[in-house]
């Protein structure tokens, strides 16, 4: 038998080395590698037996597969089914992160609710809460049904054992985090525990066919706890987001199997729960009915969702020898190079001005589409014209003061007739220059 030999493994993304270094050379992230021994020697060549494959198991063509079992069934929550591409597929493992107090154990006990109501047998099992303490935030929003299970439990053996028991049509762990096995060493919450209980209900996803949605914590920096390896592993990742100064909550897509990536969903916190919101583009207008310099309304894009969003300058003269720079809910950088664009080839003036550029509602811009609504906003502010309310504009706005087209145009046009703007500002104009004499 080969002798053990010793490898440092990252524990977010699994490369190895035969020597510690300080950084992962796959992942760039700093004092991830941790010692691991492979007893049986790795890279022996060793020659792996085929095993007889069963009849049920075996390969068959693409066109012999049927799809019926794979039909993905509603959330009765239409926003959370826009996220997800239509629903919960069949054997889905879909992985929720988002920072602490946002409300994710709240949307999961409504969506676990709603299918408690429709007649499927839910399990909602927490390392977290106590049994009673998730009947208290139930009877809070409503969400009291007698289909739907409640667990308290941080061992993976019982947890097996109340799916086992209850037979559930759908499984909610909460959090992935918070639950530990015997047979690895570690405390919960390490990446060897999350990685193999994380592994284990992915198999019994995969195996019954039961849809398994599990709760992720985030990191300082955002990102989700545990090793990256996780995220590949799942389905679908979703990152519940929202300031807990306002009521508004997104869902957001970052991977998805069965549906669109960068898809968003839109909820509010009310004192009876969560409760989804079909038409958030009311949420980010402003409430004034008179034209107010330093504004300008435009359309972005989330997944296949068109949004009206506005966005606000405040453009204030300064003697200070560095003017500020001040952004909430838009690229920084991206403002910064507007700025310059504007006064190199609009002929405004901006260097002895502080420059301040907000949206409206939260919501965070981040497409090149917003690009001309945030020139034509500090451009009014700076005129000190307002632009008419029926004006929307959006388009991308280049180095040498050109307008270029985005995506979705038609989209972005059909949902500001909608609401209610006639006149559309975008890569017509060509030039920015043009642009800015037919808003002010």
């Amino acid at each position: 038998m080969a002798a053990p030999k010793t490898q440092y493994s990252c524990t977010d993304c699994g490369w190895s080395t035969p020597k510690w270094v300080g950084q992962c050379g796959s992942c760039q992230s700093w004092d991830t590698l941790r010692e691991v021994s492979d007893a049986r020697g790795l890279g022996s060549g060793r020659a792996i037996k085929p095993v007889k494959i069963s009849e049920d198991s075996r390969a068959r063509p693409i066109t012999e597969i049927s799809m019926l079992d794979s039909v993905s069934w509603s959330t009765q929550i239409g926003e959370f089914d826009r996220v997800l591409g239509g629903g919960l597929v069949p054997g889905a493992v879909i992985l929720l992160s988002g920072e602490p107090g946002v409300g994710k154990s709240t949307l999961l006990l409504e969506v676990a609710a709603k299918a408690a109501e429709t007649g499927k047998r839910v399990l909602y099992a927490s390392g977290e809460e106590s049994v009673g303490q998730i009947r208290l935030r139930a009877e809070r929003t409503n969400a009291l049904h007698d289909s739907l299970f409640l667990a308290s439990e941080t061992d993976l053996a019982g947890l097996l054992g109340h799916i086992q028991s209850v037979q559930p049509a759908l499984l909610i762990v909460d959090s992935v985090q918070t639950i530990s096995t015997s047979e690895i060493d570690g405390a919960a919450g390490m990446p060897s525990q999350i990685r193999e209980v994380a592994a284990n209900l992915i198999r019994v996803a995969k195996e019954t066919g039961i849809p398994v949605i599990l709760v992720g914590h985030v990191t300082k920096d955002g990102g989700i706890a545990g090793p990256r390896v996780l995220e590949h592993l799942v389905d679908v990742v979703c990152h519940f987001e929202g300031d807990r100064q306002t009521a508004l909550r997104f869902v957001r897509s970052l991977k998805n199997r069965f549906g669109p990536t960068d898809e968003i969903g839109c909820f509010e916190m009310t004192e009876v729960g969560i409760v989804e919101v079909k038409d958030p583009s009311t949420l980010f207008l402003s409430r004034t009915e008179a034209s107010t310099s330093g504004t300008c309304v435009t359309v972005t894009v989330e997944g296949r969702r068109a949004l009206i969003a506005e966005v606000q300058a405040l453009v204030v003269k300064t003697n200070a020898p560095q003017p500020r720079r001040v952004t909430n809910g838009v690229d920084a950088s991206r403002v910064a190079m507007l700025l310059a664009v504007l006064e190199r080839r609009a002929g405004i003036k901006l260097s002895d001005h502080d420059v301040y550029v907000s949206t409206v509602g939260g919501v965070r811009l981040t497409e090149p589409a917003s690009d001309l609504a945030i020139a034509l906003a500090i451009a009014s502010a700076v005129k000190d014209r307002p632009i008419a309310h029926d004006y929307v504009a959006f388009g991308e706005v280049s180095l040498a003061g050109e307008i270029r087209p985005v995506s979705n145009h038609k989209l972005r046009t059909n949902e500001a007739k909608r609401l209610g703007y006639t006149k559309c500002i975008d890569s017509a104009a060509k030039e920015l220059r043009a642009a800015l004499v037919s808003a002010l």
